[in-house]
């Protein structure tokens, strides 16, 4: 994949009599086609590096070869949770968490052309999904378990999905310049 968006969304969800916060890990990627496509979606209790090695590992074994960027939000090991499995990657955290939280560690995105930065510099993509999705969730204030939570999920998935047919704008540009910065990771 071009490019990998990473994030947990938090649900409440009943568990042994109790309602407790569960998250959502969400996967979106951007093939070399331009198109987003969520890759799976996974349930944990609450989001951490740890969780998402699991993530990453399942990605790896259900086939992604390789990620040429990561987008991901602050939350702390997830650089090197990534290069863990795909050491290859390149992370690029967002540039909102960054200014909030850490601005000297501005780096990653200068290295790419504005095009490519423009599609990188937040997680806005992933955080726009899982907004849509709580949309369709909305009424649900707490589920009664976690496949309850994720036949709710991956409804609302299904249904976002059919918006994304076209590749992103200025699609042929921005692959042109991925082929040129990742010529011996990308096979056309």
């Amino acid at each position: 994949y071009m490019i990998v968006w990473m994030d947990g969304i938090v649900f409440k969800v009943r568990e042994n009599g109790k309602v407790i916060n569960k998250t959502v890990y969400l996967c979106v990627g951007l093939n070399k086609e331009g198109l987003k496509e969520v890759l799976g979606m996974w349930v944990g209790k609450n989001e951490s590096a740890a969780f998402w090695m699991g993530v990453l590992t399942d990605l790896k074994a259900r086939g992604v070869e390789d990620i040429l960027i990561t987008v991901t939000d602050n939350l702390n090991g997830f650089t090197e949770t990534i290069k863990s499995v795909f050491p290859t990657s390149t992370t690029q955290i967002c540039v909102v968490h960054q200014m909030r939280n850490n601005w000297e560690e501005l780096t990653v995105f200068f290295d790419f052309p504005v095009e490519i930065r423009k599609i990188i510099y937040t997680t806005n993509l992933i955080e726009n999904l899982n907004g849509k999705i709580r949309k369709y969730t909305k009424n649900k204030l707490s589920f009664p378990n976690d496949d309850a939570l994720k036949k709710s999920v991956y409804l609302a998935i299904t249904e976002i999905e059919k918006k994304w047919y076209q590749p992103i704008w200025n699609w042929a540009l921005i692959f042109n310049q991925f082929i040129t910065i990742f010529e011996n990771r990308i096979q056309v």
